[in-house]
């Protein structure tokens, strides 16, 4: 029994970690007593060194000295903020109007207005419930499908984990050792192309059921000509400038992503200000939110750098690079397992969870197969996408339900979700099978032929290779 123990500790380890997590225990404390429980078998076996777990106070610390993982609080903080500003009714009554005419339209207005809200908050919690309260009820009043509604609401505001400043990039770019601005330029292509699907869809649905999505009847066109122009860019201007704010410093490289998302939270109040929005239970309840998320991620962090630590004393990182690189097809097949797998196990496991818990275990593995770690990260922030869609435990549907009327059935709100987590896996085959999407807009080393130097050299006038040197016998 002991040498089984002892020849399959890596294995062993990660299935009590399953078992903590069936269980329902907090995913932070689970992952601490797993790995400290696992940590003490491994040094009685001898696994382990007395003095190996004293790397946690190493590891604790390059946590709270990390000054990337300062911008999860400041992007949920401007999140919280721009949630209840007043920018979401702006953009979303200017954009209604003026897709109104045609059928779909208001679906249009949340699809555009989530991924513009995806740009500037960086939070699905922000960009679902300001839509949900504001959309919801429009839309069921002018007989639009609830499972529609519903699905197009909630998509929508996932899209905000893809578009840049998403807080899922950010801990993407943390993990996989990857700089945020590269993960960020890497996603833009499939933003747009997620941002598509869903439009294309609607455009397919308005054909098929137009009854689903019908166009609004003229009387509920309000504005029209210069004032509809006029509330278009009222909500534009101060979405632009916030862009810039956040994602134009970054990618200028004037600012880090803390310092982004420092500005951006200036913004947030400046803009909450100038709307007449700016109060002090505002200001509580976004910072109470910023507190809750931050300490979640924090906690769940140390956990799971306890986990880590012991899991790779013990050999973990090469029974996983050994498992997953053994795997048929190549990095396809590698790809291929790895997204059904993060597919099944988003049903379980938030999305925090599944960056500090999994990521670090396939990272290894899919540098050693020569895969681009940020066409990875944006890979598994797409196909994450999932998990806030996956019904019965995504959280968009968690948040529908909470601002839906009682009419609302839940049974609607996860049936509707199903078209749109159909798209997400198709922009994730997309992204596999077109890695260019991804890595277009990076920058590519550039390529030095030696013997191209050594002819331009030789062809340079007065250059003459030196006599050579004649030593004489040595005394």
């Amino acid at each position: 029994m002991i040498d089984f123990v002892t020849h399959n500790m890596a294995p062993l380890m990660f299935a009590g970690l399953i078992l903590f997590m069936l269980i329902g225990y907090p995913a932070a404390f689970s992952l601490a007593a797993t790995g400290l429980f696992f940590g003490f078998i491994g040094i009685e076996l001898g696994l382990i060194r007395t003095d190996f777990l004293g790397n946690l106070t190493f590891q604790l610390f390059a946590i709270v000295s990390n000054d990337l993982l300062l911008a999860i609080p400041f992007f949920t903080l401007m999140g919280t903020i721009l949630e209840r500003c007043g920018l979401a009714e702006d953009l979303l009554e200017g954009f209604g109007q003026l897709f109104g005419p045609v059928r779909g339209g208001l679906s249009y207005a949340v699809i555009f207005v989530g991924a513009i809200l995806g740009a500037i908050t960086g939070t699905v919690a922000a960009s679902v419930i300001a839509m949900g309260i504001i959309s919801l009820p429009v839309m069921m009043r002018y007989g639009y499908s609830v499972r529609h509604t519903t699905g197009v609401i909630a998509a929508s505001g996932t899209i905000t984990q893809l578009i840049p400043p998403s807080l899922v990039l950010v801990v993407l770019a943390d993990q996989l050792g990857k700089s945020v601005g590269d993960m960020y330029l890497g996603a833009i292509g499939p933003s747009c192309i997620q941002v598509a699907l869903f439009a294309i869809y609607v455009l397919a649905l308005s054909f098929i059921r137009p009854q689903d999505v019908p166009a609004l009847p003229p009387e509920a066109r309000t504005l029209h000509g210069w004032p509809l122009i006029q509330r278009c860019i009222r909500g534009m201007v101060p979405s632009i400038v916030l862009i810039f704010l956040v994602l134009g410093t970054i990618f200028m490289g004037l600012a880090t992503p803390t310092e982004a998302g420092a500005m951006g939270v200036v913004g947030g109040f400046v803009l909450a200000w100038l709307n007449r929005r700016l109060t002090w239970d505002l200001v509580y309840q976004a910072m109470s939110s910023t507190m809750r998320i931050t300490a979640m991620v924090v906690f769940i962090l140390i956990g799971a750098r306890v986990f880590s630590l012991v899991f790779q004393g013990v050999g973990g990182k090469e029974w996983i690079e050994q498992l997953l690189t053994s795997l048929p097809g190549g990095p396809v097949g590698f790809l291929v397992f790895v997204n059904i797998f993060i597919f099944v196990i988003a049903f379980f496991l938030d999305f925090f969870e599944i960056a500090f818990i999994i990521i670090p275990l396939l990272a290894p593995a899919a540098e050693k197969l020569g895969i681009d770690l940020i066409w990875f990260g944006v890979l598994i922030g797409a196909n994450v996408q999932t998990s806030f869609m996956h019904p019965p435990f995504g959280f968009a549907l968690f948040y529908i339900r909470g601002i839906a009327p009682p009419s609302v059935k839940s049974s609607d709100i996860y049936m509707g979700a199903i078209p749109w987590v159909v798209l997400q896996l198709i922009l994730v085959a997309i992204l596999i099978a077109w890695p260019q999407t991804v890595t277009f807009l990076l920058a590519k080393p550039a390529k030095v032929d030696p013997a191209m130097i050594e002819q331009q050299l030789r062809n340079l006038p007065g250059l003459e290779a030196p006599p050579p040197i004649e030593f004489g016998p040595l005394r």
